[in-house]
């Protein structure tokens, strides 16, 4: 066997295997996991704390259980916008003040740059599957507590 053809082979594997969907569980499991509370419904969510785990955020994901999520941490309150790119689940997104107060709630659509945006300032996003803060009766005003205070 020729050792160049080897190492081309090699690579085309690995490249392969990269972007496999495995690989993709395997990114997921990366994040660190909290439980939050919107009252008696208690959600099991991914942290996206710094820069980078914002940006790959829930993309790729083909499911996720009926009450798990993703809570975005900014660390300060600050105007934000999300938007869907490569994110595969339809989504709901509540977008939470300093204290985990909801200030607005917004349906998005897989795979589209749209933006969705927060009211005002705010230091939290939690992303959850589309529809689960209405199934749950959840609205503007209430308060998800267990929210992580440091970064």
């Amino acid at each position: 066997m020729n050792p160049s053809r080897f190492t081309l082979r090699t690579l085309v594997l690995a490249a392969a295997l990269l972007m496999s969907p495995f690989s993709q569980a395997q990114q997921a499991a990366q994040f660190k996991v909290t439980s939050l509370s919107a009252g008696i419904h208690l959600i099991k969510a991914e942290v996206a704390a710094t820069e980078a785990e914002r940006e790959q955020g829930l993309m790729f994901r083909e499911k996720m259980g009926p009450n798990e999520g993703m809570i975005f941490l900014f660390g300060a309150p600050a105007g934000v916008c999300m938007w869907m790119k490569n994110t595969l689940l339809p989504l709901s997104v509540a977008f939470l003040d300093d204290n985990g107060k909801i200030v607005n709630i917004e349906d998005m659509k897989p795979q589209t740059t749209d933006s969705h945006c927060a009211l005002k300032p705010i230091r939290y996003a939690l992303e959850m599957n589309l529809g689960w803060f209405k199934q749950k009766n959840i609205k503007p005003g209430m308060v998800i507590d267990g929210l992580p205070r440091d970064r």
